[in-house]
């Protein structure tokens, strides 16, 4: 196949991609902003923002990764609800400075 044809498929796959997606993007918006599914779409980010956080909470406890559920059961959450965000914000600045300690601790470390 020679390169200006490949050229030409190329850009006819990436020109009917972008249509799929222009297509997409709309209907979805359009069908999220929908009087009737508005409440729909509360109820399912409340439940899945929520397994998410009490998922977390139970991985405190168990052996996994807790630090990575509940802020990604804020995140989801915080679309929907501002004081989630609030609460997603104070916890990026815990995560960051206990961040910072370990950084000073293991600084100190290294120089003894």
């Amino acid at each position: 196949m020679s390169a200006t044809r490949r050229s030409a498929l190329y850009r006819a796959v990436r020109n009917r991609w972008a249509i799929l997606m222009h297509r997409y993007s709309h209907s979805s918006e359009r069908m999220l902003n929908n009087p009737l599914m508005r409440p729909a779409k509360k109820i399912i980010v409340t439940i899945a923002g929520l397994l998410m956080i009490l998922t977390g909470v139970l991985l405190i406890v168990l052996p996994g990764p807790a630090m990575l559920f509940i802020p990604l059961g804020l995140v989801i959450l915080a679309t929907e609800y501002p004081i989630a965000k609030k609460w997603l914000r104070k916890f990026q600045r815990m995560l960051t400075a206990s961040a910072k300690k370990a950084d000073d601790f293991f600084a100190r470390r290294r120089k003894n």
